[in-house]
């Protein structure tokens, strides 16, 4: 069997075995997103490489990154001095035993391991969690984010009842990739994702919207408290540098701040968060614009 079919038939073998799970391919809602490679043989490479057995074509990928080898009782990972390194569980490591549910980070991409003797329900879960949340930030993707807001909408209808919606979105990103590396822009967005939800109440959305951008939807908010809301997250980047590996990273966020209006729907409110941002960045960014 040649080695395009052998890598083919261990992304889509299903889930006999142990599996790594691909959650987050390095860019929002990409299509290898939710793609599963079986673990079989004793040995697997990831890496950007034609011959990888995982591939993973991102530049933040090294052609040959880490090795998974089968061990008594489960698979290790070791870390090939790639580039970008590689991570379990957020943690940075050179070698490192699977255990089940572990986060294993390659570059950009975000894998799952799976396994155990209810691999199918856990498989299923995590399938779930992927349609559902950014694979990065956990934030809502964008498609469940739009059917809920289309519920409070029509629930702010209903009960005439205020309804607010803040588009955050990370000013010059491009220049942090630039001058930290292929991975510093992905840390900006998680971390000001983390920034946002320690701020949210239990009943707000929160939502990875575009590569930069999140939206933060404010069920019973009128604009006053929404603008307020809208300058505590601006404050949230600006006030505190991001630490990346050592380095300290200046950001900031423009912020554009809409209400729902008497007549408005789902499709308006989100078209005026935009409109509202692009004011902001004309403006000079780092600013809450309604």
């Amino acid at each position: 069997m040649d080695q395009d079919k052998s890598r083919k038939n261990r992304a889509d073998a299903g889930n006999r075995g142990p599996l790594l799970l691909l959650s987050y391919a390095g860019a929002l809602e990409a299509p290898e997103t939710g793609r599963r490679f079986t673990l079989d043989g004793d040995e697997l490479i990831i890496g950007r490489s034609s011959d990888a057995h995982i591939q993973i074509d991102r530049d933040s990928v090294s052609r040959r990154h880490a090795r998974l080898s089968k061990t008594e009782g489960g698979w290790l990972v070791q870390d090939l001095q790639s580039t970008n390194g590689s991570y379990v569980n957020d943690v940075p490591i050179r070698e490192h035993k699977l255990t089940a549910g572990d986060q294993l980070k390659v570059g950009s991409a975000i894998f799952r391991y799976l396994a155990g003797s209810n691999i199918e329900a856990l498989l299923s879960d995590e399938l779930y969690q992927i349609a559902v949340r950014d694979g990065l930030t956990h934030a809502l993707s964008r498609r469940a984010f739009v059917e809920a807001a289309e519920r409070e909408v029509a629930r702010a209808h209903k009960l005439n009842r205020p309804l607010s919606l803040l588009a955050v979105d990370i000013d010059h990103v491009k220049q942090v990739n630039d001058n930290f590396g292929h991975l510093s822009g992905d840390f900006v967005i998680k971390e000001l994702a983390r920034r946002i939800r320690k701020k949210c109440e239990r009943f707000e959305l929160l939502c990875r919207y575009e590569g930069t951008q999140f939206l933060l939807l404010l069920p019973e908010t009128a604009i006053a408290f929404a603008q307020s809301r809208a300058e505590d997250l601006r404050n949230a980047a600006a006030s505190e540098r991001f630490l990346f590996e050592g380095d300290q990273l200046a950001v900031t966020v423009t912020v554009g701040v809409i209400t729902l209006a008497p007549d408005g729907d789902t499709v308006q409110l989100l078209r005026q968060s935009q409109e509202a941002v692009q004011r902001g960045k004309k403006q000079g960014r780092n600013r809450v614009v309604s």
